[in-house]
């Protein structure tokens, strides 16, 4: 028996080669004939650089940018050998750059975003792959924009002067799973600005701002994509990404396996097992927990699903899961759950009681 292990992050807690390798040491350790294989995948979010490097065989490469608060910070992105660049903005303009209580949209900026770009540019790369998630950030790209000029177009030129160059001679791709338009009830300000520390003031000067920002882009260009699926992705990166770049929007969890050739790997005789922090309906809509289980249910091998909390058991089982578990506790304190170890130790407990049922029930 082989099981090929599919997992997202736990956000906040463990990566996805964490909680795959908690997984592989409690299967091997409870039989060393099965045989795991570890896939680590990202839909674009938390952790999206190392899974996406790891797929295509990138190096990472490090350089200084400007975090969210305009305070130096260095960041990493990849390279891979035929020079596309691997960046994750949440290394620039993540929330986890950000103390909690200093948390404020109106102030944070993509710029760093924008200086990754521009830094994997001079390095000679022109096809990007960018993960968007988990940003600090709600400035409809107009920080990237800012650094991209300042950093690639003669000095103190404009952006038309350089867009020619990026939009015809780049190409970009962006992995995301939101599809959330720019502004409105639905856009990025609304949708994800209290997670960012905007109160409901901000929440509409951020979205005025946001608005703003598309139609004076719409005059200039003649088009606008603003409410485009994706577009309020990382507080509007996404929309800034396709405005003005060109780019692609891709489901981030179909790139991912697609980057990772995931269906040549599941052959007879194999287990998949995936999972993510949280496991519920919304897993069903798009998340990458779903993309695996639909992959290896293609091919008729089971799929188990792990997650730190699971809710909406049964509709998960109905749409195609063989088996759900819940790896925390239920009397568990949530803080204590979060740590690493513990949660490393959740989840072997986890999977040994499942190799239990399995082998009880004389399946999987």
């Amino acid at each position: 028996m082989k099981y090929i292990l599919a997992i997202d992050s736990f956000k906040g807690c463990l990566t996805s080669y964490e909680a795959e390798k908690a997984v592989s040491e409690a299967i091997t350790d409870n039989d060393n004939r099965f045989q795991t294989e570890l896939i680590p995948v990202s839909d674009g979010g938390e952790g999206m650089l190392k899974a996406f490097a790891g797929a295509l065989k990138a190096d990472i490469v490090t350089t200084a940018v400007h975090g969210p608060m305009m305070r130096l910070t260095e960041a990493e992105y990849g390279i891979t050998a035929d020079g596309t660049a691997i960046i994750e903005t949440a290394q620039a303009c993540g929330l986890t750059l950000v103390d909690e209580e200093e948390r404020n949209p109106m102030r944070a900026t993509s710029y760093g975003a924008g200086e990754l770009i521009a830094s994997a540019f001079k390095r000679g790369c022109r096809k990007f792959i960018v993960g968007l998630g988990g940003s600090a950030t709600s400035d409809a790209g107009i920080g990237m924009m800012m650094a991209i000029t300042d950093k690639l177009a003669p000095r103190g030129g404009h952006f038309d002067d350089i867009a020619a160059e990026l939009r015809d001679g780049c190409r970009f791709t962006l992995a995301s799973d939101v599809t959330n338009p720019l502004y409105g009830p639905d856009g990025a300000a609304a949708v994800f600005g209290p997670q960012k520390g905007a109160t409901p003031d901000m929440i509409k000067m951020l979205d005025s701002r946001a608005m703003r920002f598309a139609e004076i882009s719409a005059r200039h260009f003649g088009y606008d994509l603003s409410d485009r699926p994706g577009a309020g992705a990382a507080g509007g990166l996404g929309y800034a990404f396709m405005q003005y770049l060109g780019a692609e929007m891709k489901a981030g969890a179909e790139l991912m396996l697609s980057l990772a050739d995931f269906d040549s790997r599941l052959t007879e005789d194999c287990c998949v097992i995936t999972g993510e922090g949280h496991a519920d309906r919304q897993t069903l809509m798009g998340k990458m927990p779903y993309h695996v289980m639909k992959a290896a249910k293609a091919k008729g091998m089971p799929t188990w699903l792990i997650a730190g909390k699971v809710d909406d058991r049964q509709a998960l089982i109905d749409a195609g899961f063989t088996r759900v578990a819940a790896v925390t506790p239920d009397d568990a304190d949530i803080t204590e759950a979060m740590k690493k170890d513990n949660a490393s130790n959740n989840i072997r407990n986890a999977i040994r009681l499942l190799l239990e049922e399995a082998s009880t029930e004389k399946q999987v």
